[in-house]
């Protein structure tokens, strides 16, 4: 049986945009809702001959497909074939300028169901025709450019406030409610500095931050696992090797932030964007060189410490700081006169989750603070993630969600929009989730004041320079 689908749209984007967007193929899965998963399997730059590996949503189900770009006409024609063991289809799509900078894109499709009986050909054609009219409208939207990011809906709102049904929203049924999963908008020379990026959450980001056109200033530990992540970019991205530059260091210590700060602020005089996303979760309390309790010092003193000490980089750009914070934060208070938990018994999950709350009461602080210099500062939580790190400081909790988790790139999705969005442009302080601001606390005694915030940030400070001193039990907290 065969069938064929027709559909116009016009973008208001150039058609180098749109066709640099489609062309990696790899991104129909951020605009066909038909489409569960997509991934480039052919390393490097996109080029005639590249495949692609699409899992399709049929019936609750994810059905494999593979995909070759058979011909490829710089600003004007995609061909496409896919395959699988029941279906075939030729994908072309035709990009014409239009007046005024915008761009229409023709979506043809010819499907060939093998061994389908003629006879259900016109019950099967209206769904087809709904889910080819859905892809060609998700594209459309995907490729639009917001002029103004989405206001909380009354229905989260009332979820964050409950608490628990905000929690299933969490899980991967979250990230593919999305009304938009697009990210189109390119980042040619721009620069990003990121943590954490050789596994994970932070390997997702600077995977999509590079096909994106960034350039990427990645620290992490340990130079085989750097190099690693940088062949997974590139492979991935197919950008320019030097448009990723690699700095070990141990970000747990003052002294190692400092030292790799001041050779990237050396080598860029302007930031565009520092991520904020290493983070640790030991079981037991461990304390640093410097003294100061593991958790602490890589979820809360390395960020604020690596944005102050590229702060006059992050100026010259108008640049956008991200921290990556936690769900779990939501179930902790801050404790300002316990920030090295050196009272009662250690619990590492409880550690990682102050940290956390710190984290976001710090961003919403400095916002404050910087807004004189004109850099944005966002908090974002990633959902619940199935990641190395998840797997191995959370082995009980993996298991049992596993059906139901994130994968990395669901996770990364919100720190990716926050980098790349102009629509956030001048949102500095807030705290997002699934590209929506969100409540930061919900249970009593969570709530961070303003006096509260201040103290924090002097004590981090304090512990950045190694003077910190310890809080008074005098001091009351409003």
């Amino acid at each position: 049986m065969e069938v064929e689908l027709r559909e116009t749209i016009t973008v208001q984007r150039s058609i180098d945009d749109c066709f640099r967007y489609v062309r990696d193929f790899s991104s129909i899965e951020q605009w066909d809702p038909g489409v569960y998963r997509a991934r480039k399997v052919t390393p490097g730059p996109v080029r005639e001959g590249s495949d692609f590996d699409l899992l399709l949503n049929v019936a609750g189900k994810h059905v494999a497909m593979r995909y070759t770009l058979n011909h490829s006409e710089h600003n004007a024609r995609l061909q496409l074939s896919g395959t699988n063991d029941t279906l075939e289809a030729l994908d072309t799509l035709t990009f014409r300028e239009c007046e005024g900078g915008a761009t229409e894109i023709e979506y043809h499709a010819v499907l060939t169901l093998r061994s389908f009986p003629q006879s259900l050909k016109p019950l099967m054609m209206p769904s087809l025709i709904r889910l080819g009219k859905k892809a060609v409208a998700g594209l459309q939207t995907a490729l639009t450019i917001p002029t103004e990011a989405s206001a909380t809906s009354l229905k989260t709102a009332l979820k964050d406030r409950l608490l628990l049904p905000a929690l299933c929203g969490f899980t991967e049924r979250g990230y593919l409610n999305m009304p938009n999963k697009g990210l189109s908008q390119f980042m040619d020379g721009k620069t990003v500095v990121l943590t954490g990026p050789t596994g994970g959450l932070g390997l997702a980001a600077a995977c999509e931050l590079s096909r994106l056109g960034a350039t990427l200033v990645l620290i992490g530990r340990g130079e085989s696992r750097l190099q690693a992540a940088k062949e997974t970019i590139l492979d991935f991205s197919g950008a320019a090797a030097h448009s990723i530059q690699l700095y070990e260091a141990e970000l747990s210590l003052m002294a190692e932030v400092d030292r790799v700060a001041r050779r990237i602020r050396a080598a860029h005089s302007t930031i565009d964007v520092l991520i904020n996303n290493a983070g640790v979760l030991p079981a037991e309390r461990e304390e640093t060189a410097e003294g100061n309790e593991l958790t602490l010092a890589v979820n809360l003193l390395a960020p604020a410490a690596l944005a102050i000490a590229l702060r006059s980089s992050l100026e010259s750009a108008q640049g956008r700081v991200i921290n990556v914070a936690s769900g779990g934060m939501y179930l902790a208070g801050l404790k300002p006169d316990d920030l090295q938990y050196r009272q009662g018994e250690f619990d590492g999950s409880r550690a990682y989750a102050r940290a956390k709350r710190a984290l976001v009461a710090m961003t919403e602080h400095m916002a404050l603070y910087w807004r004189p210099h004109n850099v944005d500062f966002y908090a974002m939580h990633p959902g619940w993630a199935a990641t190395p790190g998840v797997a191995k400081s959370l082995p009980r909790f993996n298991d049992r969600l596993s059906s139901y988790l994130r994968d990395a790139h669901m996770g990364a999705d919100t720190m990716v929009w926050l980098a790349s969005a102009a629509e956030v442009a001048g949102q500095t302080g807030k705290f997002w989730f699934d590209r929506q601001q969100h409540r930061t606390s919900v249970l009593p005694g969570t709530a961070v004041s303003a006096h509260r915030a201040l103290l924090l940030h002097r004590q981090v400070e304090g512990l950045i320079a190694g003077t910190a001193q310890p809080v008074s039990g005098d001091i009351a907290y409003p």
